[in-house]
């Protein structure tokens, strides 16, 4: 059940982008779009971790705000992958990614109980 929230969470955080930042469109069915979230999600747990250690220096410097240069890029990348999603460029991704992390995160204050 989690794993199913959390592709529908990252879908509608993608179609958010796309309705918000100009230079990010999405053209599609609803079936493109929950593939988007699950590619979404998978670079997520698979790349971002390993682009997080590389890049550790920088989110030191910065203070954490390379965090959104990072998840931009997974945005750019998702979208080189997903048929119908298209980013424009860095500072598409850039708004987009501040999109993704406040709908992503209010998805998750209003899906998750306090059970945990």
């Amino acid at each position: 059940m989690k794993l199913l929230l959390a592709i529908i969470g990252n879908a509608l955080a993608l179609l958010a982008t796309a309705a918000v930042v100009p230079g990010i469109s999405f053209t599609g069915s609803w079936v493109t779009l929950l593939l988007a979230g699950l590619v979404f999600g998978l670079f997520n747990l698979i790349v971002r971790p390993i682009a997080m250690f590389l890049a550790l220096p920088a989110l030191i410097l910065t203070l954490g705000l390379f965090y959104f240069v990072l998840n931009g890029l997974l945005l750019w990348l998702a979208s080189a992958f997903v048929p119908g999603y298209h980013v424009s460029g860095f500072v598409a991704g850039l708004l987009g990614s501040l999109v993704v992390s406040v709908v992503s995160w209010a998805f998750h204050a209003l899906t998750s109980s306090d059970k945990e």
